[in-house]
């Protein structure tokens, strides 16, 4: 670290503190012995989406959440469990390499989770993810659900 008063390029760390999502450190220059305080927080590749149009857009929670939501109308699910989807999915894709995600991979992650929550939700969700267009895709979707 440099000194930000004499511009020495040597110092020891005198304290070091976790302070919520950062580590707080307490530096000393062996040069001047003037002190300061830096901060290090992780960083996080961001996610990026590509869209069924193959166009690509970072990830945000917001529409995932809004997306589960939408299919959780009227239904039994917490806002908690629906938070507890978007954090499972979330953690998920950013647990794996790429940082590239197909919407494919998001949708399909969002059903299994779903699925095990509430089959109505799974269903509502399916319908707009797989873009359903015939009343028969919802029959077969339904009768998945009754082989598991």
């Amino acid at each position: 670290m440099i000194c930000p008063f004499c511009k020495n390029e040597n110092d020891k760390v005198v304290d070091s503190r976790v302070s919520g999502t950062s580590i707080r450190r307490r530096r000393e220059c062996t040069a001047c012995g003037r002190r300061f305080t830096t901060r290090e927080y992780i960083e996080i590749q961001p996610l990026t989406v590509i869209k069924r149009n193959g166009d690509k857009e970072a990830f945000q929670r917001e529409k995932l959440l809004k997306g589960i939501s939408n299919s959780c109308k009227k239904r039994p699910v917490s806002i908690d469990q629906m938070e507890a989807i978007a954090t499972d999915v979330e953690n998920i894709l950013s647990s794996a390499e790429n940082t590239e995600v197909s919407y494919d991979q998001i949708g399909n992650l969002v059903m299994q989770e779903l699925k095990k929550v509430d089959a109505v939700a799974y269903v509502r969700f399916a319908s707009v993810y797989r873009e359903f267009k015939e009343v028969g895709e919802f029959v077969d979707q339904i009768k998945t659900l009754g082989d598991k």
